[in-house]
């Protein structure tokens, strides 16, 4: 994950709209409960994806990858009036934590979740979504891309989370089991020489590719 140093970190916090106080229980019941905590999008990456999602005001958001709802519940807020977000996990350890807040938030009404493999699930969805958020296994994220490509309606947004990996898409000695970075490496790549989308790379958190199809 990339890092500032505090002082950073705080004059970028304390300039962007505060996090909600539901948003704010959810963060220190994650820390409490889950193991890799670190893996929550948190205050400055949920208002991104909160932005986002109100700046393209979509009617079906697709997510893949919900830990315990963080995201889920920033990007739900940018929906239309009848819009649906539908977020899958493949665990189902924490969809506890992510079923009472977003039981509890103000667009819990919008999110449907599933529990099981995208990989399975995604083609059953007969709909186009316009927005979609890639943040499921990192040794499968080429096989999400290819998979939703063709579900994200023309001029619709694919956001792909933990693309700089901790730098580690720098390495030039990648290990050979080392099947996380090797797989974003090509996912990176395969989205760059893809002709049917335009795409930024942004060293957001730990690295955000935000994708327009075309």
């Amino acid at each position: 994950m990339l890092t500032f140093n505090k002082d950073f970190s705080n004059y970028i916090s304390s300039h962007s709209s505060p996090e909600d106080a539901l948003l704010q229980e959810l963060t220190r019941t994650t820390h409490l409960h889950a193991m890799q905590a670190r893996m929550l999008s948190g205050h400055i990456q949920g208002k991104f994806l909160e932005l986002i999602s109100k700046m393209i005001s979509p009617t079906n958001i697709l997510e893949i990858g919900t830990f315990t709802g963080y995201s889920a519940i920033c990007l739900a807020k940018g929906l239309t009036d009848n819009g649906i977000l539908h977020t899958i996990d493949i665990d189902d350890e924490l969809r506890y934590i992510a079923e009472d807040f977003i039981g509890r938030s103000s667009v819990g009404d919008k999110i449907r979740l599933y529990t099981g493999n995208a990989l399975e699930i995604v083609p059953q969805m007969d709909m186009l979504f316009d927005l979609v958020f890639i943040d499921g296994d990192k040794r499968e994220y080429s096989a999400y891309y290819n998979l939703v490509i063709e579900k994200v309606r023309k001029g619709g947004y694919i956001i792909a989370d933990n693309v700089l990996w901790s730098g580690k898409v720098l390495d030039e000695n990648v290990k050979p089991n080392d099947k996380f970075t090797a797989e974003l490496l090509a996912f990176n790549d395969l989205v760059q020489n893809d002709s049917r989308v335009e795409n930024l790379l942004l060293p957001v958190r730990d690295g955000m590719m935000i994708i327009r199809v075309f």
